[in-house]
């Protein structure tokens, strides 16, 4: 006796295909943060000026966004593909080992974003409008 197995949507495989894809790179944009992280230090230490740092800082933003675009696409992708289409798989999906390592490197890296942007990024004065 065969029963009713509800198929996952095209879509849903299409973004866990997808997902797949991103998060082969996250290792590489892990190792990018981290060099770009280094170059602030380096850079802090060096005492440049405020325009180097800003810039920076600013690479470090986008090296630390683009790492956890990747660690999110992992995530979800460890979840399976069923989790596209249905909450409760995506809650049992947290609930295995590996989903709640990467839930925990997601957060993590969410919180070292989020800390750099309000600290990290040095801000530069406007230029001042000349009087009229």
């Amino acid at each position: 006796m065969a029963f009713f197995r509800p198929r996952v949507s095209r879509e849903a495989e299409v973004r866990y295909h997808a997902d797949q894809e991103v998060g082969k790179g996250y290792h590489d944009l892990l190792e990018k943060a981290r060099e770009a992280e280094r170059a602030l230090r380096d850079k802090q230490a060096a005492e440049a000026s405020t325009e180097e740092l800003r810039e920076a800082g600013l690479a470090l933003d986008r090296a630390l966004t683009d790492a956890l675009r990747a660690a999110e696409a992992v995530q979800r992708a460890t979840f399976g593909v069923k989790s596209y289409d249905d909450r409760i798989r995506r809650r049992k999906g947290k609930a295995t080992p590996k989903g709640a390592m990467w839930t925990a490197e997601v957060n993590r890296l969410r919180t070292v974003r989020e800390a750099h942007r309000l600290t990290g990024i040095v801000r530069v004065p406007r230029a001042s409008v000349a009087a009229r």
